[in-house]
């Protein structure tokens, strides 16, 4: 399966996660991302989104913004501690998303992913506590996402 990852904020492209979905046998498009510009961000990912039509996008805290702001047409989205209350203008998602999010996130807090659920009229479901912290690349996170990703598809 071809998936679009979207890093966060001051991280590089090749990461622990695309990594962990490309050993699981997934085609990883991981775009750098500047992280100072927001809007070229968004352009990188779109570029590359109608480039390859990828059949799931991954957006990690400001990735997931990024992700937010895509215009993917009906592409599920799984988004990893989304940080859409600072970046990008986006405060919905669609139906086929699922959020990751760590309770104990101390970048971006757990109940912006529940407000987002909210503002989204999500199940609950959608939304799964996993993790020890903003980063997610512990066994459990990283399967959890692997298993949403191909869940999505």
């Amino acid at each position: 399966m071809k998936i679009l990852f979207l890093h966060g904020w001051q991280s590089v492209p090749g990461g622990v996660k695309p990594s962990h979905l490309a050993q699981h046998g997934h085609e990883v498009l991981n775009p750098a991302l500047p992280d100072e510009d927001f809007e070229e961000a968004l352009r990188i990912a779109q570029a590359e989104y109608d480039r390859h039509r990828p059949a799931v996008v991954v957006g990690s805290s400001r990735g997931g913004a990024v992700a937010m702001n895509l215009d993917s047409g009906d592409t599920p989205l799984v988004l990893l501690c989304p940080a859409w209350k600072t970046h990008g203008t986006a405060r919905t998602v669609k139906r086929s998303t699922t959020i990751l999010h760590s309770r104990a996130d101390d970048v971006v807090p757990f109940a912006d992913s529940e407000e987002l659920v909210s503002n989204s009229s999500l199940l609950f479901s959608a939304l799964v506590e996993v993790g020890s912290d903003h980063r997610l690349a512990d066994s459990e996170p990283l399967a959890a996402m692997l298993r949403a990703c191909e869940r999505a598809e």
